[in-house]
C-alpha cells in the first residue's frame, strides 16, 4: 500500500507537469505553474514536507477540478 512521502522540489514540478500544468515561470516572490487561467504557486524550498505537498496536491486538485488519488499520484 502506498504512503504519502516528503518530495523533493523538482519531482513535485515534474508530476505537475505530468497532470498537464506548465511551467514554472518566476513570480514576484515563488515561481508558480499555469494550467488553463489557473496558477500554483510552487515554494521555494528544495524538499517539501508530507503535509506541504498535500495541501499544495489539494490546491492542484481544485485546478484539476478532480481527486488525484495517492496511488496515481505515486505513479506520475
Amino acid at each position: 500500500m502506498a504512503a504519502w512521502r516528503p518530495l523533493k522540489r523538482r519531482e513535485f514540478i515534474r508530476k505537475l507537469r505530468a497532470l498537464g500544468f506548465d511551467g514554472p515561470w518566476s513570480g514576484t516572490r515563488h515561481q508558480f505553474m499555469i494550467l488553463g487561467q489557473h496558477r500554483q504557486t510552487i515554494p521555494s524550498n528544495a524538499e517539501f514536507s508530507v503535509p506541504q505537498v498535500r495541501m499544495l496536491l489539494r490546491q492542484a486538485e481544485a485546478i484539476l477540478e478532480r481527486p488525484v488519488a495517492l496511488d496515481e499520484w505515486d505513479t506520475l
